[in-house]
């Protein structure tokens, strides 16, 4: 009532000071004044809702309700994908297998492996044959954009080489003018191939094979004057020659070959915890928590990264839809990445490959992690 009685004192007094003026202004009548109370809303904001698109999380629960991984793998690469006598499987994509199981499951072993062919690997993923491809895979535009899947992390940087018998008298690629060189089909090695050697104006005669196999059979059996693909496979193949050390590997790099893991298109979820397994694996390198002394940093860590990433402290996991020891899990029973790359590539082995670009970002190479944050 007061606030109203001051509205029509402010209104009387105007309308006398303009008749002092001598404009005649008419009174204003009590009835016809509306007085509004001006009211403040406070609006608290509140997180974005986030909607998760079609197929998100189908994988996981599909792998799960299985009760195992099926991975897409090469059956014939030494180091990387390759089966022993006895019949197990071994190698660097082999272990990254077992990882992402670790994480998945807590058990390394619930893991079908199916060796797919370099031909068939990209449609074994598209149909579900296969949960994921970690099988010395090649990430390029193309194969990002046209084959319905999503590269994961890379997890082995290499370049495509040559390799002649050492007593061919051949140092160079100019030097296979006229020649053969054996190769596999399907692969980015037969098309690099096609692109250098035109750059040089080196005419040569392309020997062409399905599989690691026959291709490394032709070449042992004099077939062709040299064989080219990934110097990891080179070096991989070389070691199980009838006589390695009449062989030799061009100082020569043809390409760029980022390998690594690949899964579908459309469930996002899926795609976090292949490339969260990789990220593990670095961190787990980095931070020098090994298979061997993982228990003991687990209960004593006071570093909150490392306290967050094997599960002592909040709730990643769970973001992944997994229980929050998945990478401690992933390090108890598979190791870090630098466990894993002695375990099949290290200098203890008939496939020595130096770490070189597969170093640690903190020793001069390409492996860096994100924050476990």
């Amino acid at each position: 009532m007061r606030k109203m009685f001051s509205a029509v004192a402010i209104l009387v007094m105007a309308s006398l000071a303009l008749a002092a003026c001598g404009t005649a202004v008419p009174a204003p009548s009590v009835d016809t004044v509306t007085v509004k109370e001006t009211v403040v809303v406070e609006v608290t904001s509140s997180a974005p809702v986030v909607v998760a698109p079609t197929g998100y999380g189908v994988t996981l629960k599909t792998v799960m309700e299985r009760g195992n991984l099926v991975c897409g793998v090469n059956s014939q690469v030494p180091g990387f994908g390759y089966v022993g006598a006895d019949g197990s499987f071994a190698g660097i994509d082999v272990d990254y297998c077992r990882a992402l199981a670790a994480a998945i499951f807590g058990d390394a072993t619930k893991v079908e492996f199916r060796p797919v062919t370099a031909a068939e690997r990209f449609t074994a993923l598209q149909s579900g044959e296969i949960d994921i491809l970690s099988r010395n895979t090649t990430w390029s535009l193309v194969r990002d954009t046209e084959l319905g899947g999503n590269f994961v992390h890379t997890t082995f940087y290499d370049g495509q080489g040559m390799m002649v018998p050492k007593d061919s008298g051949i140092k160079t690629l100019q030097d296979l003018a006229g020649g053969t060189i054996c190769v596999q089909t399907g692969t980015t090695t037969e098309l690099n191939l096609a692109d250098v050697m035109a750059s040089l104006g080196v005419a040569y005669t392309p020997a062409v094979f399905e599989d690691a196999d026959s291709t490394f059979a032709a070449y042992s059996e004099g077939r062709c004057d040299a064989v080219t693909t990934d110097k990891s496979g080179l070096v991989s193949r070389r070691s199980v020659l009838t006589d390695p050390s009449a062989h030799e590997i061009l100082d020569v790099t043809m390409s760029k070959e980022p390998l690594g893991p690949m899964v579908r298109h459309g469930d996002d979820q899926w795609f976090d915890i292949a490339q969260w397994t990789v990220f593990t694996m670095f961190s787990g390198e980095e931070f020098g928590i090994t298979s061997a002394n993982v228990d003991d940093i687990r209960a004593n860590a006071t570093a909150p990264e490392v306290r967050r990433m094997l599960g002592v402290e909040g709730d990643l996991g769970l973001k992944l839809g997994l229980t929050n020891d998945w990478a401690y899990n992933i390090i108890k029973l598979v190791g870090n990445y630098e466990e894993i790359y002695n375990r099949n590539l290290g200098p203890d082995t008939p496939t020595y490959i130096p770490r070189g670009y597969n170093s640690l970002y903190t020793d001069g190479g390409l492996l860096y992690s994100p924050p476990f944050r």
